[in-house]
């Protein structure tokens, strides 16, 4: 039921968005715009038509983004993330501290005394 009602909202989509593309820029904001040209609709009638598909395209697809939403959470029923990877915490599997190396650290302040002459060069 969910890939069925997934599919719908895929087509949904494409098909709202293709049909904002294909709708007339009301600015005029890139130069472009609709013209004469006659044709079967005219310029109002198309526009209407298209603002009409919209408005209808758009409620189908929130109705099918509600449904997807409604299906995913009655298919999760009271489970989490982390009962898919077997339920463990991450503290119980590795220590969050880095092993220190001894080449790294300064020599500890007891090695040397403090009145030994520095080396000549």
């Amino acid at each position: 039921m969910e890939n069925v009602v997934l599919t719908i909202h895929l087509i949904l989509s494409l098909l709202l968005v293709g049909v904002v593309l294909l709708q007339r820029s009301e600015g005029g904001g890139l130069g472009m715009g609709g013209g004469g040209g006659g044709g079967v609709m005219t310029g109002r009638g198309a526009a209407s038509a298209l603002t009409r598909l919209t408005w209808i395209l758009t409620a189908a697809f929130i109705c099918t983004s509600i449904t997807l939403t409604i299906l995913a959470a009655a298919g999760s029923a009271g489970s989490s993330v982390t009962d898919q990877f077997g339920g463990r915490a991450p503290a119980e599997e590795a220590p969050l501290t880095a092993p220190v190396s001894d080449s790294l650290l300064p020599p500890p302040a007891t090695d040397a005394p403090a009145d030994a002459p520095l080396p000549a060069d």
